[in-house]
């Protein structure tokens, strides 16, 4: 519906009468065929059909269409007639141009009307009028049109009987508007409703529904209502209904669920999120036994038992998202029985919950169509489940991984298993590196991987306040030395700033350049450098990971050959190659005693010059 867009405004720049007419008025910059023909030679298009220019018009693009509109009056009215999707700004000054715009575009049959929330939209007049021009419309979305009322919605219902799809968010009728649109267009066999604001709160407000509408209807989907209940007989009464979404409505839906599959039986998908519901609605779904696609987001109150019963019944279930919001009420009980009852499992997200080896091992086994198969959230699955999923999930083509245990071992077990593996993405897991993820990639050059890496955290040297700089805690130099370093780089130009504390006393430096493809020879200027300013240093932390073995070899060799960072005690590197250079380059600088690693994987110190125990981070 709003894949063609259109404007508010007449397409002519002066006013015009119907296009139809034959002493037409063409807009600015509109030539007529005849001058096209006399002004450029062969006019070619003329030997095309109508049918056939309205059948390239198809294939234009929105502003393409519009552009192409003016070229002359034919196309202009060639395009208007082929046009049946339009959107249009609903803002109220929309109503003294609905004739003509509709003059033209007389095709229509689905139809947007969005409006600024901060404007005034439409009101009863324009639907009605609307309704009049384009009676052949089949769908329709309203978005924050707040001036519509009942009225206005059961006049545009009787002039609209073959309305099939209806689309409403924000807006401000009510109960006897929906009444009336489901009682006059009987073809209705979508229905979406947002955010209705006309729809009364509490036990007395008007049910809705079923209408004659009832019997074709196929999705119902209800988002954001305080009394989303209300539509209980529609979709009690809906027979046929296939597609039942409810988000975030309020209330107690397990009472409502039970009545539902007692009627209603065709139910193919049902998608519940931050719902009341418990696993006593669970089971009233079960009965559902055409089910295929359930969605379980954010429902703290469903558990394993409502997860079994649905499985032992639902036996065709294709896709299962559960959103567990890390209650931890769905584990390994749930899973097992999915995996044993539902063979036909081909997609499969959980997030936040926390599956073992021995639920992911009997989904691998017994689930052979799995395809899709999405881990988030979830602190249980690491490098063994990984590997178990590499193993054993033949048929497994996308594969989601994020914020788990798993490292770059995780990977490499990829790298061997799911032969039909056709991208992976991992975010948010600590441990898997941009070496891992490159290495994936160059095993498997069909496979696309997408890693959304994270940059390792500084571990905390728990040094106290009087360590830092004086007793007060502020730097004993005075104030702190800002050192600006620029570079370009054949990339992009950029610059980065290190930050140092005055290296007086036994101070804690922070030297982390954030270094760039151009960077890497300023970085070990400023390193070689660094022992004539920090001579009385204990503590470095450097987290490049560019090669500087050379320049720190170079510390030994000034002053006369004596070492001038004779106070430090303690390097702390970051991860990458980095570590092992400069263990090597420290190996004669006396009374080093620390030369420590953080690791992403596990937050830990690696120790690697005579240290005593560190401990965690």
């Amino acid at each position: 519906m709003g894949q063609s867009a259109s404007t508010s405004r007449p397409i002519s720049s002066k006013p015009t009468s119907s296009i139809s007419s034959p002493e037409f008025e063409y807009p600015g910059g509109v030539t007529s065929d005849m001058d096209d023909a006399a002004g450029a030679g062969n006019d070619y298009s003329l030997n095309l059909p109508d049918e056939c220019l309205a059948c390239i018009f198809q294939f234009l693009s929105a502003g393409d269409r519009k552009r192409s509109s003016l070229v002359c009056r034919r196309w202009l009215i060639i395009e208007g007639q082929s046009r049946h999707r339009l959107s249009l700004n609903a803002q109220s000054h929309l109503a003294n141009v609905v004739s003509r715009l509709f003059a033209r575009f007389d095709a229509v049959t689905k139809l947007g009307l969005k409006c600024d929330r901060r404007s005034v939209s439409i009101g009863d007049d324009a639907l009605i009028l609307i309704s009049l021009k384009c009676r052949n419309l089949t769908r329709l979305k309203l978005r924050a049109c707040r001036e519509l009322t009942d009225d206005g919605m059961a006049i545009f219902s009787k002039n609209c009987k073959n309305l099939q799809k209806f689309s409403c968010g924000s807006c401000s009728f009510g109960a006897k508007g929906m009444n009336a649109l489901l009682e006059n267009c009987a073809f209705l066999e979508e229905l979406s409703i947002k955010r209705l604001r006309g729809i009364t709160d509490g036990p007395a407000a008007e049910p809705i529904g079923p209408g004659q509408a009832a019997g074709a209807l196929k999705v119902i989907c209800l988002k954001d209502l305080y009394n989303g209940q209300c539509f209980g007989p529609l979709i009690a009464g809906a027979k046929n209904l296939r597609s039942l979404k409810l988000f975030r409505c309020s209330g107690d839906w397990d009472k409502l669920l039970e009545v539902i599959s007692d009627r209603v039986d065709k139910l193919v998908e049902v998608h519940l999120e931050r719902l009341k519901v418990s696993d006593l609605g669970l089971l009233s779904i079960s009965y559902c036994a055409n089910l295929e696609i359930l969605h379980l987001v954010k429902t703290p109150e469903c558990t394993n038992i409502g997860l079994m019963a649905i499985a032992e019944k639902c036996k065709l279930l294709r896709k299962l998202h559960i959103d567990g919001w890390k209650t931890n009420r769905i584990s390994d009980d749930g899973l097992i029985a999915i995996a044993t009852y539902c063979p036909n499992l081909q997609e499969l997200v959980l997030i936040g919950v926390n599956p073992t080896h021995l639920s992911l091992d009997k989904l691998a086994t017994n689930c052979q169509n799995l395809e899709r198969l999405a881990l988030c959230g979830s602190e249980t699955v690491g490098d063994a489940e990984i590997s178990c999923i590499a193993k054993k999930c033949i048929a497994l083509k996308k594969l989601c991984i994020k914020s788990c245990p798993v490292s770059d071992h995780g990977m490499e077990a990829l790298a061997g298993g799911c032969p039909n593996l056709v991208k992976v993405k991992v975010k948010k897991c600590r441990g898997v590196t941009s070496e891992g993820a490159d290495w994936l990639r160059a095993s498997r050059g069909s496979l696309a991987v997408n890693l959304d890496a994270i940059e390792p955290e500084l571990p905390d040297l728990s040094i106290g306040k009087g360590d830092i700089g004086g007793v007060d805690g502020r730097p004993m130099g005075g104030r702190y030395r800002d050192v600006n370093i620029a570079s370009r780089s054949t990339g992009r130009s950029t610059s980065f700033k290190m930050r140092l504390g005055s290296f007086s006393g036994r101070n804690l430096a922070l030297a982390q350049p954030f270094v760039g493809s151009g960077q890497k020879v300023c970085a070990s200027k400023f390193l070689f450098g660094l022992p004539k300013a920090a001579c009385s240093l204990s503590h470095l932390v450097y987290t490049s990971s560019v090669a500087t073995s050379p320049r720190i070899r170079g510390w030994q060799r000034q002053d006369g050959g004596s070492n001038p960072l004779r106070c430090l005690d303690t390097i702390q590197l970051g991860v990458g190659p980095l570590f092992a250079q400069v263990n090597r380059a420290l190996g004669n600088l006396s009374p080093l005693r620390h030369v420590l690693q953080f690791t992403s994987s596990t937050r830990a110190l690696r120790v690697a010059v005579g240290a005593p125990e560190i401990g965690r981070n």
